[in-house]
């Protein structure tokens, strides 16, 4: 299981970076420069399958590396929950996928996000 507190100190420590507490969505918002590149939330019991329940954090990702994430981890990774399944994943942070590779995600994603100002 990942340790989320480590996480969330590597979201906040990258460049341009500030957290709010989404109140209507009752998720944890990380903004880079004002545009959202991670959320973390737990989806609802009621929310459809795969997400009900689980503890996810959302990021934006390349299209290509979705596709492998998704070969490799389809139980892990997952399409980004309320978002464009293409372009974003929601990773499940109670399942064993390997801490550096989360971190390397947020990086790809503060980047990605980055790169649109």
């Amino acid at each position: 299981m990942m340790n989320f507190p480590t996480i969330d100190e590597h979201l906040r420590s990258l460049p341009h970076v500030s957290k709010a507490f989404h109140e209507q969505w009752g998720w944890m918002v990380y903004w880079v420069d004002g545009k959202q590149f991670a959320c973390e939330f737990t989806a609802k019991p009621t929310a459809k399958a795969p997400y009900a329940g689980r503890h996810l954090l959302s990021l934006k990702c390349d299209p290509e590396r979705i596709r492998r994430l998704r070969t490799t981890y389809p139980d892990v990774i997952l399409p980004g929950y309320y978002s464009d399944g293409r372009t974003w994943i929601s990773i499940d942070l109670d399942a064993d996928l390997p801490q550096d590779l989360v971190l390397d995600l947020c990086d790809n994603s503060h980047e990605l996000v980055s790169a649109k100002r």
